[in-house]
């Protein structure tokens, strides 16, 4: 074909596609060619009987009883949801197995390895599909497994590779290929989907085991460092850059936790030494000297959150715990003591009072015995009636007077009415000299 007399764009498009033709056209007369696709054909025909019939036995010996969750089950589990590739496995097997009955016949494979690259494809998008359900994964499989595979499988992958290779990106005094980039970005992403599902398992594992609450946030603390940052050296290396250089950045990390960084470093430290000596963790109610209350919800680096009794969250830095001094209510379950006060008339046979009141707050099903049990006390003679206070024990946080004190007055008022003893309101004697006006 002339190719001087059609546009630029047209003679190299037909360039590029021409080898692809003529190939094809060798492959339509050859007769090596058609036993490959005979062979081709059968095989995927063999896998599709093979597959038909092994499948059904499969999924029996591998699916376990519902009621089993050990670990010889999750594995059968996990087997299981593999099966969708059973068919292009067996038939890029048995592919393989023709390639070399071809090759040692003819001398030539290239049409039966062709086909067992597309059967590698097929395997990659029933992968991606199908079996991965991790949307991150996904993804990846989506836009990176899949358009490789398909390189591959056409045969073009070593020729991508290397005009990547080639493609030079210089950044100032920084230059880098391509392909080193690419390689990066998935290993990378790779490396910390690991990490995170790794950090994710330890901080289940270590969630379960019996420490102290601020021991096992410590564990898990430590974990997680340990995990990013083995995944961050991984990448360090695969991306081919020297770690020595690493000092430079390290040494403008220091200055700038010389200058601006101050208080960063010291809640990070601050947040250490919480953790390793566990005076406050998570479900702890703390009173900070700043006026901030609430229950800890979660400790991080650089902050511990504190959730109000109104569902507001309060984020205090971590050296605050350590540089004021922090009353904590609760300690992960030990008794608090609460009081509430009372009155009754001047006519009340005072001595009858406390065994009444300390019988009634003891039948409240959150009120202690120990470390004490209800104590009923004699506070003072008031304007309009005799004071009194009871002082209970429980094991929780009382909500503003919300929450224990206000059943225990409830218990109060009801046992005053049932002795028929007067609780007084306020009152004052008015007396008049002389005649009243008239």
């Amino acid at each position: 074909m002339d190719l001087d007399n059609l546009p630029p764009i047209v003679g190299q498009a037909f360039e590029m596609i021409e080898p692809g033709i003529e190939l094809a056209q060798r492959w339509l007369l050859s007769p090596a060619a058609w036993s490959q696709f005979a062979l081709l054909i059968a095989a995927y025909i063999l896998a599709l009987v093979i597959t038909r019939r092994v499948s059904p036995s499969l999924s029996r010996l591998l699916t376990p009883p519902e009621d089993q969750e050990h670990a010889i089950a999750q594995v059968r589990r996990f087997v299981l949801i593999f099966l969708p590739l059973l068919l292009p496995l067996f038939a890029y097997t048995f592919t393989a197995i023709g390639e070399q009955v071809t090759r040692s016949i003819f001398g030539s494979g290239a049409v039966i390895a062709f086909g067992k690259r597309v059967f590698l494809f097929i395997a990659a998008r029933i992968l991606v599909k199908h079996i991965i359900n991790d949307p991150f994964l996904k993804l990846l499989g989506k836009y990176v497994l899949i358009p490789v595979m398909a390189l591959y499988a056409v045969g073009l992958l070593d020729d991508v590779t290397v005009a990547l290779n080639e493609t030079v990106v210089n950044l100032g005094n920084i230059s880098f290929s391509v392909m080193s980039l690419v390689r990066g970005v998935i290993a990378g992403s790779l490396l910390f989907w690991l990490g995170r599902w790794s950090n994710d398992q330890s901080n289940a594992y270590i969630s379960k085991q019996d420490m102290r609450p601020s021991t096992r946030e410590l564990a898990i603390k430590a974990a997680e460092i340990a995990i990013f940052g083995v995944a961050f050296l991984l990448l360090m290396n695969i991306m081919g850059i020297n770690l020595s250089t690493l000092a430079v950045l390290g040494g403008a990390i220091g200055v700038g936790l010389g200058f601006g960084l101050q208080k960063i470093a010291a809640n990070f430290i601050s947040g250490v030494i919480l953790l390793l000596e566990g005076q406050a963790t998570v479900g702890d109610y703390v009173e900070l000297d700043g006026g901030e209350s609430g229950t800890i919800v979660k400790m991080t680096a650089r902050a511990t959150i504190l959730e109000t009794f109104d569902g507001r969250w309060i984020v205090v830095p971590n050296e605050d715990f350590i540089t004021t001094r922090v009353v904590n209510l609760s300690d992960q379950g030990s008794a608090n003591r609460y009081e509430a006060e009372f009155s009754v008339s001047y006519d009340t046979d005072i001595n009858l009072v406390p065994d009444i009141i300390e019988q009634a707050v003891s039948t409240h099903p959150d009120v202690l015995q120990m470390p004490e049990p209800p104590d009923c006390e004699l506070r003072g003679f008031g304007d309009s009636g005799i004071d009194f206070a009871v002082e209970f024990w429980v094991n929780g946080i009382d909500d503003g007077k919300n929450k224990y004190t206000s059943d225990v007055l409830f218990l109060i008022w009801n046992a005053l009415k049932e002795h028929d003893i007067e609780i007084p309101y306020p009152q004052r004697v008015v007396e008049i000299k002389g005649t009243l006006p008239q």
